[in-house]
């Protein structure tokens, strides 16, 4: 067994992947520790599968490359990682070169003080003003909903004990989001700050719309307060549609009839209607979680995995 594995997931980062061989490698030697590259090609459409068979020709002795058959997701990918690496510690990077591999030493550090779970917060951020404007925002509701305490969940640096990857690969749920999903399970969890760096090269995989995804997988997959959230508020709305009801019948026996609030009752009619419509997508979401996984369709399907043979 290495001592240590690190999952890499990779998709169309063709421009950068020299640059990370570059740095990756001298960064683990100096460690003085035994280790394992473990680069998953998450259904790259540039020549990235290419260049990771490439560069496992010439480092066979530590580089494994494991090929998936369609595009599954970043972290789908680092499941796939996880249940190939052999390191008592795991390491999960990105290939982008934001996190320098430089700072893998910090993080196996922390694990070898006791911690079985290491997250990072990134310093000095490079990202757009929307992106951590964003991030911050969906930190904060998250940490409201649920009880996973992340700082930043955004940085995929993080490290994880022997015991955190066994219990992640015994969990068999089709979406979920790896960091949080490890907090759960962690028993001594701690965060540390690494360095941030501009993007090397490429552009960046995550829109708005995969932030708001992401945090929508989040809220449905490890907290049901959304769905408490909105019964308190049917109760809520409903009391007081009562009294507004009961209002209105007092009124149009003092004044009698009255055409002008029509456009008002419209518009609280519209506000109830909107309010159910974003519960029933509330409870589409939970819904379609659980025909994902009644359907009991593989994560994932492997291509081919390139490995020095024992």
């Amino acid at each position: 067994m290495k001592e240590v594995s690190i999952i890499i997931p990779v998709y169309n980062e063709e421009k950068g992947l020299h640059a990370l061989f570059d740095r990756l490698y001298p960064a683990l030697d100096k460690l003085n520790r035994s280790y394992e590259i473990i680069f998953v090609n998450d259904g790259s459409r540039d020549r990235s599968a290419a260049m990771l068979a490439e560069q496992f020709r010439k480092r066979s002795d530590v580089t494994r490359v494991i090929l998936l058959k369609g595009n599954f997701g970043q972290h789908m990918a680092i499941m796939a990682g996880f249940e190939h690496a052999n390191g008592n510690h795991v390491v999960t990077l990105d290939a982008d070169l934001q996190n320098p591999p430089e700072e893998i030493g910090k993080l196996l550090e922390k694990l070898d003080e006791g911690y079985d779970y290491v997250g990072s917060i990134r310093k000095n951020r490079r990202d757009s003003l929307w992106r951590s404007i964003a991030s911050r925002m969906m930190n904060r509701l998250r940490e409201r909903i649920t009880r996973i305490k992340m700082t930043d969940q955004g940085c995929m640096l993080r490290a994880y004990s022997r015991n955190i990857i066994d219990a992640i690969n015994s969990a068999r749920e089709i979406n979920t989001f790896i960091p949080a999903l490890a907090y759960t399970f962690a028993a001594n969890p701690t965060e540390i700050e690494v360095e941030h760096e501009e993007r090397a090269a490429g552009e960046s995989k995550y829109s708005i719309y995969s932030l708001i995804r992401l945090n929508f997988d989040l809220m449905t997959g490890f907290s049901v307060v959304p769905l408490q959230v909105f019964s308190l508020s049917g109760i809520l709305i409903s009391f007081l549609s009562t009294l507004f009801v009961v209002y209105l019948a007092i009124r149009r026996l003092l004044v009698g009839p009255e055409a002008e609030g029509v456009f008002t009752l419209f518009g609280i009619v519209f506000f109830f209607i909107g309010i159910i419509l974003f519960g029933i997508g509330l409870l589409g979401e939970y819904i379609g979680r659980i025909y994902q996984e009644v359907r009991h369709r593989p994560r994932y399907l492997v291509d081919a995995v390139l490995e020095k043979g024992e």
